[in-house]
């Protein structure tokens, strides 16, 4: 790929930097040199610059957690597919929980698959064995060979059992992630109680399945200090409400769906209504913005549980819950928190990137001569998600991903990542 100068390109270069407008030369996947080293290496070199006025030079995306349950031959999404995914959505980073067709519970099982070093995967090690709540499984071991902290399923384990790994404090200083979710509270509900979803005829669960179980979390954290609790996917307004009032708080991610729809604004017809944790209220909704915006929640998620077409193809009460896809969380975000709420634009990037790196024990990225942890991104951009009908090649083309589940498809969205250095010229 040529080299290429942009010209007053606005650039987020750290978390501790303001918003700027100035040149940068890009040679492929690495930036070169910026500002006045720029347009001179440039002008040696006879490239003359590209208005780039409108567009954004940041630091590439992570995600603090998804999934990927069978990463080589699945016919869900595989190790290859999911790197492409993220790649062309701008994430040069992805934390993968333990959950899989084989759990991740075993050093020898947290070794890299493999693939191209961008993006890079890291791995969530599992507090206990098989993702079962029951068992714990060996935490030093996990540790040892590379996992960044441990997680358990989407919901919480027996108090008992955390209570026991984390006296053991085989983990040390790493975090330890959990889901304050009971499924035993949610009555089978797979969408949050609220007028919209008794009007649309959807099983409801109760607040309480979250409510509960994070106040058991904080009351064992807060007699443990020790712990690094970390919170998964935070999802109602009564859960931001419990956090807010805590003087010492854990960190928390929250699910960028959750914030960008809710049951009030999705058509019954549409994908995105089979989420764990339920898909909130608007009232959920506006509180977890406000709550992200307020330092309340640290990071945005992914949590990417892709389903492949034949398991889609089951009633919406049948098959597993979640939600695939990591080209829209940018574009979506941008339009709900940049254009609708007025954000600043580092804003976004700390809950996208720099907070993310902070919940992974991180250092924040920044945009440095040589780096190849960068995008591009076009807030005026116009582009097509691949339509329900469209097949696996058409989809793994246009956005990397084999998933079936994907929410906004056949429609225009506004927003696009241009190029980044985690993509091979």
């Amino acid at each position: 790929m040529a080299k290429r100068l942009l010209s007053q390109v606005q650039i987020l270069r750290g978390p501790d930097v303001p918003l700027q407008q100035e040149d940068v030369l890009i040679d492929g996947t690495a930036l070169l040199s910026f500002g006045a080293d720029a347009r001179e290496q440039a002008a040696a070199l006879g490239i003359a610059g590209e208005a780039a006025q409108t567009l954004l030079l940041a630091p590439a995306l992570i995600d603090p957690h998804s999934t990927l349950e069978q990463p080589l031959g699945g016919t869900a999404e595989t190790a290859a597919s999911l790197r492409a995914a993220a790649a062309l959505a701008g994430y040069g980073t992805v934390a993968l929980l333990p959950r899989g067709e084989r759990w991740r519970d075993q050093p020898e099982m947290l070794q890299p698959w493999p693939g191209p070093a961008l993006p890079e995967l890291k791995f969530w090690g599992s507090f206990s064995r098989r993702g079962q709540g029951e068992e714990l499984a060996p935490h030093a071991e996990q540790l040892a060979a590379g996992a960044i902290g441990l997680a358990d399923d989407d919901h919480l384990p027996a108090l008992a059992l955390l209570e026991r790994g984390w006296r053991l404090a085989e983990m040390g200083t790493r975090p330890v992630l959990v889901a304050p979710r009971d499924p035993a509270l949610t009555q089978q509900g797979f969408v949050r109680e609220g007028v919209e979803a008794l009007r649309a005829g959807w099983p409801q669960d109760p607040v309480l399945s979250e409510t509960l179980p994070l106040q058991s979390l904080l009351a064992l954290a807060e007699a443990l200090p020790q712990t690094q609790l970390q919170l998964m996917n935070v999802s109602t307004a009564a859960a931001v409400s419990q956090l807010r009032q805590r003087r010492k708080r854990p960190p928390a991610s929250v699910c960028w769906w959750h914030l960008v729809s809710d049951s009030a604004t999705l058509d019954p017809l549409d994908e995105g209504w089979r989420l764990v944790p339920s898909l909130g209220t608007a009232t959920d909704r506006e509180a977890l913005i406000e709550g992200l915006a307020d330092g309340i929640l640290t990071a945005v998620a992914v949590h990417h549980v892709a389903l492949d077409p034949e398991e889609q193809l089951l009633p919406i009460d049948q098959r597993r819950p979640g939600l695939a896809g990591f080209h829209l969380v940018l574009p979506l975000l941008w339009q709900e928190l940049v254009v609708q709420r007025r954000w600043r634009k580092e804003q976004l990037w700390q809950a996208l990137c720099w907070g993310p790196a902070a919940f992974l024990g991180l250092e924040p990225p920044r945009l440095e001569p040589g780096t190849t942890q960068w995008l591009l991104y076009d807030p005026d951009g116009s582009w097509s998600v691949p339509a329900a009908d469209s097949s696996t090649e058409e989809r793994a083309r246009a956005i990397g991903t084999l998933a079936a589940n994907l929410p906004c498809q056949g429609r225009m969205v506004r927003g696009k990542v241009l190029t980044s250095g985690l993509i091979s010229p």
